[in-house]
């Protein structure tokens, strides 16, 4: 186990953490930084921070985090996520401890309502199936699947948090009718961005033309649309879920598509990541997919690696972003 010797905090950062994050680390001579691979085994990771130990702070990827990682660090004093979502960290493990828990914020929320946007318009203009016809010679067969347009259908957003109200604001800019289930916002705000909020989903999933997750991962979510609840979408209704892998039923989801109860659906998220490559989802034409990288941009890999490092350095320097700091009890 490496010994400390001097009053530098050790920092543990993955391989693809943004140069500009990097520079804004490195430039300080209190800090020793260390990467390690993206995709790391978790074994392999606990034997690192304890061939490190101490280590003080670590910028996470997909790596779960819990209460034998805080063991093997020695001296954890933040984690991070280069990224919003933290169903993979143990938060009660470092509330436990004191150590805070800190995301990214709006850092990636653009490009994940981006990708969402993109999803709606490629199930909507039937973006693979016409691609496939023209490099396949099937030129004259374009007239059997007509696209439609966005403007005046109805979009439910599940969520109005940071990507939520992005989207929000895109879809109302062409002129959909948008309607929002938040049961923790209020209705005032949703308004205001130019949508109705609505506090029966069920009700209003009998009337969409598209809906779009964003809420997070939680025993709340989980199984949010399962059998029941696609039941209530109409047959020519498409969903997309760019959140978390779990909160869309899959089985559920593909009998729904392969009855014909759904029209279609945009996934760039799985209930397992990588997902099998025979999962059967991946063998129907009215769906598309995406390796969970809605919210993964250059310019957000750039944003949220700036960000990360300056909340590592917000924590260490006592001055820390308490408003991306997920398990606020620790705050004190």
């Amino acid at each position: 186990m490496a010994t400390a010797t001097t009053n530098r905090k050790r920092v543990l950062v993955t391989e693809t953490f943004a140069a500009s994050g990097m520079v804004l680390l490195q430039g300080r001579s209190d800090i020793e930084v260390l990467t390690f691979p993206n995709g790391i085994g978790q074994a392999d990771f606990n034997t690192l921070l304890r061939a490190h130990a101490p280590v003080h702070a670590v910028a996470l990827g997909p790596t779960r985090f819990g209460e034998d990682e805080l063991e093997s660090s020695g001296d954890m004093r933040v984690v991070t996520r280069i990224g919003v979502g933290f169903d993979a960290i143990d938060l009660p493990a470092l509330s436990r401890r004191n150590v805070p828990l800190m995301t990214v914020g709006t850092a990636n929320s653009p490009s994940v309502a981006e990708a969402a946007l993109f999803m709606m318009m490629a199930l909507a203009k039937r973006g693979a199936e016409l691609d496939a016809l023209v490099k396949e010679g099937r030129w004259a067969e374009r007239l059997g699947g007509i696209p439609f347009d966005l403007l005046g259908k109805t979009l439910v957003v599940i969520g109005f948090g940071r990507i939520g109200s992005r989207l929000v604001k895109r879809c109302v800019a062409m002129e959909m009718n948008v309607q929002v289930y938040d049961p923790y916002t209020a209705a005032a705000g949703i308004a205001e961005a130019g949508a109705e909020a609505v506090d029966d989903l069920d009700a209003a999933l009998a009337g969409a033309d598209f809906v779009s997750i964003h809420c997070p991962k939680s025993p709340e979510t989980v199984g949010l649309f399962d059998a029941a609840r696609l039941a209530r979408l109409k047959p020519t209704a498409y969903l997309v879920n760019t959140a978390r892998g779990g909160i869309v039923d899959e089985p559920a989801l593909h009998a729904a598509l392969t009855g014909g109860r759904l029209a279609g659906a945009g996934l760039d998220v799985f209930a397992q990541e990588p997902p099998q490559p025979d999962n059967p989802l991946f063998r129907l034409a009215n769906v598309i997919t995406a390796p969970h990288l809605a919210g993964v941009t250059r310019e957000a890999l750039d944003r949220m690696g700036l960000q990360t490092a300056k909340n590592i350095l917000s924590a260490f320097d006592g001055a820390i972003i308490s408003e991306n700091v997920i398990n606020k009890d620790v705050l004190g």
